[in-house]
């Protein structure tokens, strides 16, 4: 077996015979029903022959000769293929496809961040105002390119082409092929299109995050010229989940974990969420005014791995959207402005029983995180995997999901 591997890996006319012989073995074994006696037998005694070389001494001229006498011996023999190599790469192309599928299904699972409820950690879809940022420049060309298929990075500039009454045509945005999305508008008698990825969460995102409808109607008078859409769009990170992991262990307090949403209520159906879990079954949980999580009455710290960078934050400084802020309770989401983040953990007085089975998760932007501080906790079942590893965009973020 190693001197065969050896011949395998030096000789290139080794590797030719080798490569003949299964394609021979493979439309023998296939046709073998419709061939004769003779014919079968004929096949046989050509494969038995380049075994015999195969496992024997010879040089590369004694090998290319038999590779020609096999190809002699079963070309009359067997039966011929419509399109042989256009039969060949479609069976590539399936066993590819199903090597895919099975990789996805029981190892690895890609997923988009839609949203900024675990930013810092992971970002979702942030849109920038570049109305008022003259000093920030549209890429164009070969830069353009990067920032978008590199960085992520998206920008959109339209300009009113001439005088009239701006109206979103599309009620909804129309998505046309798998992930872009086409908006249309008309300014006067003229319809024009904006096309984005399908990420905006309801029918005039995209403009409200351009800066455009906040607070005027959704038809108004524009000029020719006028900048309606000057923006950034940074796309959300796209990482693989380890959907492999959970079948030899339960998942651990701190990681980063994704599950479904099918049949939970109060979440939007049938998709993905990725939280931090933060409290397993049976264990007593409150939110104190301090911005900590306390289990069993003892408060987490930045030592209790999954936690350094939530709680290392100074917890004196007033929270932030997007930045670790700890985890804040309804009475402190009102103090700071931000109305009842936290239903279920209105005080620090409030103590919750995580059921058997069921897991706390919390988002690491506790400004701007529906979680189990809304819906409560979620079911074992509903786990699909931990976020392993940032594939794209290519940022500070890239590579295995450490934190």
């Amino acid at each position: 077996m190693i001197r065969f591997c050896l011949r395998w890996l030096r000789y290139r006319s080794f590797r030719r015979a080798v490569q003949r012989r299964q394609m021979v073995r493979k439309h023998f074994n296939l046709q073998r029903d419709l061939l004769d006696d003779e014919r079968v037998q004929g096949v046989r005694e050509a494969l038995a022959a380049m075994n015999r070389i195969l496992n024997a001494p010879c040089n590369r001229k004694t090998i290319d000769r038999e590779i020609e006498e096999l190809q002699d011996k079963t070309l009359n023999r067997l039966k011929g293929y419509v399109y042989p190599n256009l039969r060949d790469n479609v069976e590539v192309l399936l066993v590819v496809a199903v090597i895919l599928m099975g990789i996805r299904t029981f190892f690895f699972q890609p997923m988009a961040i839609p949203t900024g409820s675990a930013q810092p950690t992971l970002y979702g879809i942030v849109a920038q105002d570049l109305r008022n940022r003259p000093d920030i420049k549209i890429p164009t060309g070969f830069e353009k390119w990067y920032r978008s298929w590199i960085k992520g990075e998206r920008y959109y500039h339209v300009e009113a082409e001439s005088s009239g009454v701006f109206h979103i045509v599309d009620p909804k945005p129309a998505r046309l092929i798998p992930f872009v999305t086409r908006q249309r508008y008309r300014i006067g008698e003229e319809n024009y299109a904006v096309w984005f990825p399908p990420s905006w969460p309801d029918d005039y995102a995209f403009w409200r995050r351009a800066g455009l409808l906040a607070g005027r109607n959704r038809q108004f008078l524009v000029e020719k010229g006028d900048v309606l859409v000057r923006m950034k769009v940074s796309s959300g990170d796209h990482l693989f989940v380890n959907r492999l992991i959970y079948n030899f262990r339960q998942p651990r307090r701190g990681e980063t974990i994704v599950f479904r949403s099918t049949g939970l209520p109060g979440l939007t159906p049938n998709t993905h969420y990725i939280k931090r879990l933060a409290a397993l079954g049976g264990e007593r949980v409150s939110l104190g005014d301090d911005r900590r999580l306390r289990i069993d009455g003892a408060a987490l710290d930045a030592s209790e791995p999954g936690f350094e960078f939530i709680y290392g934050a100074d917890t004196d400084r007033v929270p932030k959207r997007d930045h670790y802020s700890g985890h804040v309770n309804g009475e402190i989401g009102r103090l700071h402005g931000y109305g009842n983040l936290a239903p279920r953990f209105p005080d620090s007085d409030t103590e919750v029983m995580i059921k058997d089975n069921h897991y706390l998760m919390l988002g690491d932007n506790t400004l701007n995180s529906r979680d189990s501080r809304y819906w409560g906790d979620i079911p074992r079942e509903k786990t699909i995997g931990r976020a392993s590893f940032v594939f794209w965009p290519i940022t500070d973020r890239f590579g295995w999901h450490v934190r």
